[in-house]
């Protein structure tokens, strides 16, 4: 086999690409992965990575903030903006170089530049342009896009990045300035994750929301747990509000805001945050000339990642969402498994956690309370809060709650959604019981350890059968 001749070759090194490229090789595929920025895309170098390395800093400035509140001394604590975004930058590097280096370990092929596909006998031709301008051929049995997605905007209604006063998460997470208010347009994770930032740091921050509740693919009753704990925080908040314009001014931009009254509203801030959706990028890949299946930007595929043309796979934020990180790169091992004539498992997408490190968390996995009901389950509910829990007092986070959903017939666990300190870590032990087709009477037998946050998991379910012990 030629240099230029792989069996499979993978377009975009993200989550989901660079973990397949890995897999890949593991079974004996030789590989080769092409990517046209940085290995680790957007989740590694300006997306989950560095995001949470912000948040932590902010969390401890809060902490310091409140010194007294644990016997402690703190005069006047401060930060320093660019010291933080210094540190999150440093650690999206060193993440970054992590991946080139666990591609070299494992014998894959690292091909600079940006890729676009052309037919071939088999499976497309990949065309790398480099950064000279330069254009290389290779082929191989197998192609994957792992392109991923970039930040939605709407260009006629001004809401697109403007080198100022409108940001992307890019522009966000590396901000020339500290504003004084900011406006956050749209409260999915990543709107009120650098809601949360701010607002912890100081600024006054507006978030509007067009669906009737933050956070609007949690179920309702965290959402509305989360929306308290905001606006306790100083967040302002509208649900079922519209962003129709924006106008910059000389130091600040106004945003005329139609409200659920119908009327409009005009919002002046420093700087804007749009978290309105992604768009896949699938452009200028030559997706059209081989007629390749596209669905509002994002690539059709079936339960194994296939496309509707032969020998190419399509896997990520580039195809049907959730649109995660871990998704991304489960859907690659499984992708690259079927390849290599295995037979894995397909994608359970009820069983996808869902994580938000906004202050105070929010976590959660498979049905709401009214999904489940929508889907027909006749339902058995658990709730426990964080204010009965000793860890949680301890830790001086006693605002919270862990709420599980039963099949009240066959006792399955359809859902599980949890608001409150470390609640992104402790939803995978609901994970992982999905898995398992657990049922409430094995959770309900599972010792769990004292004193911890996990078990409020365990009350939980105890309290959808009526066995709770301590409220």
């Amino acid at each position: 086999m030629s240099d230029t001749n792989f069996d499979l070759i993978i377009v975009g090194a993200g989550p989901g690409g660079y973990v397949a490229a890995i897999r890949a090789s593991q079974l004996g595929l030789k590989t080769a992965i092409v990517e046209r920025e940085h290995l680790g895309g957007v989740c590694l170098n300006w997306g989950c990575i560095p995001t949470k390395a912000l948040l932590r800093s902010a969390e401890v400035f809060e902490l310091m903030e409140h010194a007294k509140d644990f016997g402690l001394s703190c005069e006047k604590p401060d930060f320093e903006l660019d010291a933080v975004v210094k540190r999150s930058r440093q650690i999206a590097g060193q993440l970054s170089g992590g991946v080139k280096f666990l591609l070299k370990k494992n014998k894959v092929t690292v091909i600079d530049g940006a890729a676009r596909l052309e037919k071939a006998a088999k499976a497309p031709k990949v065309i790398v342009k480099d950064k000279a301008g330069k254009d290389s051929a290779y082929t191989a049995t197998n192609v994957i896009l792992a392109t991923g997605a970039r930040a939605r905007t709407i260009p006629a209604a001004g809401l697109a990045p403007d080198g100022k006063f409108i940001w992307t998460a890019r522009e966000a997470m590396t901000p020339d300035v500290m504003p004084k208010s900011l406006l956050v347009i749209g409260s999915g994770a990543i709107g009120i994750e650098f809601a949360s930032f701010y607002r912890t740091l100081g600024a006054e921050v507006t978030v509007v929301e067009m669906m009737d509740r933050v956070l609007p693919v949690e179920d309702a009753e965290i959402s509305a747990l989360a929306q308290q704990a905001f606006e306790k925080q100083g967040m302002k908040i509208l649900t079922s509000a519209q962003v129709e314009s924006v106008k910059p001014g000389k130091d600040t931009i106004t945003a005329a805001v139609k409200t659920k009254d119908g009327k409009t509203q005009s919002i002046t801030a420093e700087r804007v945050v749009l978290a309105i959706g992604i768009q896949g990028n699938v452009e200028d890949l030559g997706l059209e000339a081989l007629g390749v299946k596209v669905d509002r930007s994002h690539v059709v595929v079936d339960e194994f990642s296939r496309t509707n043309v032969p020998g190419l796979w399509a896997i990520g934020d580039l195809t049907a969402p959730p649109w995660l990180a871990h998704k991304a790169s489960h859907e690659g091992v499984i992708c690259v498994e079927k390849i290599a004539g295995n037979k894995p498992h397909a994608l359970d997408h009820a069983s996808i956690p869902g994580c938000t490190y906004c202050r105070p968390q929010v976590a959660s996995v498979g049905l709401s309370e009214a999904a489940a009901k929508a889907a027909g389950h006749k339902v058995k509910v658990g709730r426990f809060p964080f204010m009965g829990n000793g860890k949680a007092i301890a830790l001086g986070e006693p605002e919270g709650l862990v709420k599980t959903i039963f099949d009240a017939k066959t006792g399955e666990l359809l859902g599980a959604h949890m608001i409150g300190a470390e609640v992104t870590e402790l939803i995978q032990g609901y994970t992982v019981a999905r898995t398992l087709e657990t049922t409430e009477e094995e959770l309900m037998e599972t010792v769990f350890p004292h004193p911890t946050l996990s078990e409020m998991m365990h009350e939980s379910v105890l309290d959808a059968y009526d066995k709770v012990i301590h409220i």
